[in-house]
């Protein structure tokens, strides 16, 4: 029994030792080392690899044309929505009505407010003519009267030149009259006539110096006469040339009634083509403001928004300003849109799958209000087209690519919180050779 025993002790013993060179494998030839190696040449290659460093920001799908973004539908006027023709979701064409709106301020309720301010405009308008007419009126007046002066003066003067010769010739006859008396009185006091020769002489001077005196009287009646004709004549011309100013003026009053009906005509006429909202522009209707019948806009109130169905697609990214200098329009950006899979190496675009290119149209050069500039970037024709599917605020991630490193630099850059390597392309770079 003691040998059996310490047989089965020496097996025991025998099978723990083999089962500890199994175990620890020892005496067997070991690979570990050659993998180690291995894998240490293969990190030190990667190391060496082609990195192409880029920066990442967040975005989202818009456009690069104001107008083929969602457009507000305002009511320029206010008024009471009394019907709808499109519902949300509707697809509309340029020109399509939306809604229509009835009046709801008292100064244009009347349905014949058109047709009364048309009437008062051709009131206005006759009453210009009637003016007119008086003033053709009174020119034609003040030329008749000016002939008829004309004729009156001249008949004046030569009376007046008459009446002059009368008197000279009353005067003349008057000296001779006077000299004859004075000597019939000398002869008749030397004797040599007689009184009733002395009394003739006497009656003929008296004769001659009344003859005189009325032939003076009328050559100044008639030069009175004149002025007084040429006094009423220009009384009258001046009364009627009043008359003509006033009559002009009422042509410019009432010209300038016409004027300002006219306006308000064409602004009442504009705003009942306003009573219909039209579509400025093909699209979908969504977010209507107002949801029933009777519901009352404001001025410039928003009824609902349009969003066009054919537009340029761009997606709207911000970037932080340290990173702003290594961006140039022009240059090519990487997206992963939201919705569509895709496989990204970060430091290998040409070995990612799904993604899609870009190129910056726009670098704006104010900063936002969320301390970011805001870059535009438009669809790369050269590369793989975007989805037609695509929407907008779709959300985007956005890759620009900059310079290509080492690996082992990248990890040296990030590892220090440097900023990637600026470069510029070859073309900026040969025109700068030219320059």
């Amino acid at each position: 029994m003691r040998e059996i025993k310490q047989t089965i002790e020496q097996e025991i013993t025998n099978a723990k030792f083999r089962s500890f060179d199994l175990v620890y494998r020892i005496g067997v030839k070991n690979h570990v080392r050659y993998w180690l190696i291995g894998a240490l040449l293969l990190l030190i290659a990667v190391l060496f690899l082609p990195w192409t460093q880029n920066i990442r920001a967040k975005g989202a799908i818009t456009t690069l044309r104001q107008e083929q973004r969602p457009q507000e539908l305002n009511s320029i006027i206010p008024g009471r929505i009394i019907k709808w023709y499109v519902k949300e979701g509707d697809v509309v064409k340029a020109g399509d009505t939306i809604a229509q709106l009835a009046e709801i301020k008292d100064s244009y309720l009347d349905p014949e407010l058109l047709n009364r301010t048309k009437e008062q405009i051709n009131a206005k308008k006759s009453s210009v003519g009637f003016y007119g007419d008086k003033v053709a009126a009174t020119d034609a007046q003040i030329t008749a009267m000016q002939q008829v002066v004309i004729l009156k003066m001249k008949q004046l003067s030569l009376k007046v030149i008459a009446d002059s010769f009368e008197a000279v010739s009353a005067a003349n006859d008057m000296k001779i009259a006077e000299a004859q008396f004075r000597r019939q009185k000398i002869m008749r006091d030397s004797g040599l006539s007689s009184l009733v020769q002395l009394e003739q002489r006497n009656q003929y001077y008296q004769s001659a110096l009344a003859k005189k005196t009325s032939a003076e009287m009328k050559f100044f009646n008639t030069k009175t006469e004149l002025i007084q004709a040429q006094a009423e004549f220009l009384e009258k011309k001046s009364k009627a040339q009043g008359e003509k100013a006033a009559a002009q003026s009422e042509i410019s009053n009432s010209t300038a009634d016409v004027a300002k009906l006219s306006n308000q005509y064409e602004n009442y006429r504009i705003r009942n083509g306003m009573y219909y909202l039209i579509a400025p522009q093909g699209g979908q209707i969504v977010q209507a403001n107002k949801s029933g019948l009777n519901e009352i806009l404001k001025e410039g109130e928003k009824i609902a928004e349009i969003v066009p169905l054919q537009i340029d697609h761009a997606v709207e990214i911000y970037v932080r300003p340290v990173d702003l200098p290594l961006l140039s329009k022009g240059q090519k950006v990487r997206f992963l849109f939201d919705g569509y899979p895709a496989i990204v190496f970060s430091g290998w675009p040409k070995a990612s799958y799904g993604i899609f290119s870009g190129e910056i149209a726009v670098i704006e050069s104010s900063v936002s209000s969320n301390g970011k500039f805001r870059i535009l970037v438009g669809e790369d024709k050269s590369y793989r087209p975007w989805p037609k599917t695509l929407m907008l605020g779709t959300g985007a991630s956005a890759i620009a690519l900059l310079h290509d490193v080492p690996v082992w630099y990248e990890l040296w850059r990030n590892i220090n919180g440097f900023p990637p390597e600026y470069y510029q392309t070859k073309e900026k770079n040969n025109d700068k050779g030219k320059k």
